[in-house]
């Protein structure tokens, strides 16, 4: 049974149903976890390259079903929106030459994807978040469209309602409202699969909670989102909110998200993770289950679990348990879900080794982890990751109190290099890739700080979407050179050698730091906030943000000249008395040609962008001035 058969669980009936299933499939893991089924003998690691296609302008590339339709057969699926890609890597032994052989694969089948998409016109990032993905990409229109993708939205509206709040704090401030779940369709990760033996489940799983933090740390690389600076992995925030069903009650209840770290250390088996899943999470999807997993047992074939599978496929852990079959035989895997997509394709393979050599080395250093560090500082310290990145500082072992910076240098990497050698990994990958490594922690040059870094310097002498178009221009540069980000030099806006604005939509280059008045408000406040913030336009707007008029520069003199003519005093007069009502007003998703007509023809100077009666944007000569002397630069350099 393949994926494309999960589907909403339409009443009592199918979820009863699909729980006993459910609860089969369990006795059956029991069963074969008691008895030795599971292959032993063999460790494999994997990995799922998901990717971000985008168009010559660097925007989203709609085209995910057209292109895999021309990939025809391999190893590469859908994702949920239709500007994404997933490449599922072949299963490599954990020995020997395998990262530069997973390294070797992923750049084949990566090189493949863009052959293709280029001829259809596009091209393709890798990156944790697409620098300038806008608020319309995530419109329900842009879902693929298949069975399970459907479902998964409509289960998630269910349980939460259509519209929902997104409010994220770091450098800059998100705070938005969304009506889909596709929102989360923004990330893109590098998942990698390590194969574990059953008694080794636990003290592994363990490992990898323990050392998330860390290994994050090192491998931000998705610090903005719609043009905010936010955390140093958005994508963690980003998940949690876009997939969180709960809702907020009125007493302090606590529930869980879909999205977790998880709760407590594991104890006695990974049955445990699967029974708490149970446990927390109602049934958000079902599925045509047909599998006869008693009869399969008893002919000793390994069974699919299938529902199992569906279900745990909708509690998202950043470490999450695996049950899969290879060569007829049983296996377990930890899936890890927290590294980002690129920023090059040897970083991630650089992640991966760091990672797999802690899992693999960790309990030589610490036979048990659970012993020597608390889990709420392990979560605390996942949380702490996210927001900072390389600058955070991790509750260690001991209750000890270190930075990133050395506890990365100065413990793990020597473990990690010492895991890598038990698993009889060659030593110059191990130099290599933990080299990698090394030397990003040491010029603290990640993924985000890159971005944050580059963008900092570009906003300062143009608008945002160039910023932002500038940056995606030179990861596309920078991840063709292939080499690692600790060795990228910053964006520049010389970067942005085929941006064209005729494309660009209101939204992308309108000014949203907005500074408006009330009605009721006196005129000497309205000639202060122009003076002060050297402005010319000022919308007025009611208390709910609807626009209800607009006052210039020019209006203000001409009220000012015919006082002072008049021998009047303008000190009682307010806003109202001079705004002019019903402005015309622009669509945020209109397009820039399409406000320059307007301007024009009108004879104004300013357009309030207003979407459902709400004043959210203004657009002005300064706007296309910015955009007037980009272009002219580029003229100056194409000479």
């Amino acid at each position: 049974m393949g994926e494309e058969r999960v589907k909403l669980a339409d009443d009592n009936e199918q979820v009863q149903n699909f729980m006993k299933h459910v609860f089969r499939d369990m006795r059956a893991l029991k069963t074969m976890l008691e008895n030795d089924w599971f292959e032993t003998d063999t460790i494999r690691i994997g990995a799922e390259q998901e990717l971000c296609m985008v168009d010559p302008n660097g925007k989203v590339f709609s085209k995910s079903m057209e292109v895999l339709e021309k990939l025809g057969d391999g190893n590469y699926t859908t994702e949920f929106a239709r500007f994404n890609l997933e490449i599922n890597m072949e299963p490599l032994e954990f020995t020997g030459n395998s990262l530069s052989q997973m390294e070797h694969d992923l750049h084949e089948d990566v090189e493949r994807v863009r052959k293709v998409v280029r001829e259809m016109g596009g091209d393709i990032l890798l990156t944790g978040i697409l620098p300038t993905i806008r608020k319309m990409d995530v419109d329900i229109k842009n879902l693929t469209p298949l069975q399970r993708y459907e479902a998964l939205c409509e289960a998630i509206n269910r349980l939460r309602g259509k519209e929902f709040e997104l409010r994220i704090q770091g450098m800059d401030e998100l705070l938005m409202k969304f009506d889909s779940p596709l929102l989360e369709a923004c990330n893109t990760g590098f998942q990698v699969h390590l194969q574990v033996k059953p008694d080794e489940f636990v003290n592994r799983y363990n490992i990898a909670q323990a050392v998330t933090a860390p290994v994050l740390a090192c491998a931000v690389n998705s610090p903005v989102l719609f043009g905010k600076r936010l955390w140093a992995e958005t994508r963690v925030a980003l998940f949690h909110q876009s997939i969180d069903t709960r809702q907020v009650g009125e007493h302090l209840r606590d529930s869980s998200p879909r999205v977790t770290f998880g709760n407590q250390w594991l104890e006695d088996s990974i049955l445990d993770i699967y029974k708490e899943d149970i446990s927390r999470y109602r049934v958000m999807l079902s599925a045509e289950v047909e599998e006869e997993v008693e009869k399969l047992m008893e002919e000793g074939k390994a069974p699919e679990l299938m529902a199992l599978k569906v279900h745990n496929s909708s509690v998202y852990r950043w470490n999450r348990p695996c049950y899969g079959i290879s060569n007829g035989k049983p296996h377990l895997r930890i899936e890890n879900r927290i590294f980002p997509s690129g920023p090059t394709v040897v970083d991630e393979v650089s992640n991966a080794a760091f990672w797999l050599g802690l899992l693999n080395g960790f309990e030589d250093e610490y036979k048990d982890i659970t012993k020597e560090l608390d889990f709420d500082n392990a979560r605390m310290n996942f949380f702490a990751a996210s927001k900072m990145g390389l600058d955070t500082k991790f509750m260690w072992t001991g209750d000890r109190k270190v930075s990133a910076v050395d506890l990365i240098k100065d413990e793990l990497l020597p473990i990690a290099r010492n895991g890598l050698k038990k698993a009889d990994i060659n030593s110059s990958d191990i130099d290599t890739y933990l080299g990698v490594i090394e030397e990003r922690v040491k010029s603290a040059q990640t993924g985000s700080y890159w971005v944050v870094k580059s963008y900092g310097n570009l906003v300062k002498e143009s608008n945002r979407d160039q910023a932002l178009t500038a940056i995606t221009s030179a990861m596309m540069k920078n991840q063709n050179k292939g080499e690692p980000v600790h060795k990228w030099g910053l964006a520049k806006l010389e970067d942005l050698e085929n941006w064209k604005p005729s494309s660009l939509m209101v939204e992308e280059f309108m000014t949203t730091d907005l500074f408006t008045v009330h009605k009721d408000d006196i005129l000497e406040f309205v000639a202060n906030l122009l003076d002060w913030r050297k402005i010319r336009y000022l919308p007025v707007e009611d208390d709910q943000k609807h626009l209800i008029g607009l006052i210039t520069m020019r209006q203000l003199l001409r009220e000012y000249s015919k006082a002072e003519d008049a021998g009047e005093d303008t000190g009682t007069k307010t806003v109202s008395d001079i705004m002019l009502q019903n402005p015309i007003t622009i669509h945020p998703e209109a397009s820039i040609m399409e406000a320059m007509r307007i301007l024009r023809e009108q004879k104004i100077g300013c357009l309030p962008v207003v979407k459902n009666s709400r004043l959210i944007g203004i657009i002005s000569e300064g706007n296309f001035m910015k955009i007037t002397i980009r272009l002219l630069k580029t003229l100056e350099n194409q000479k």
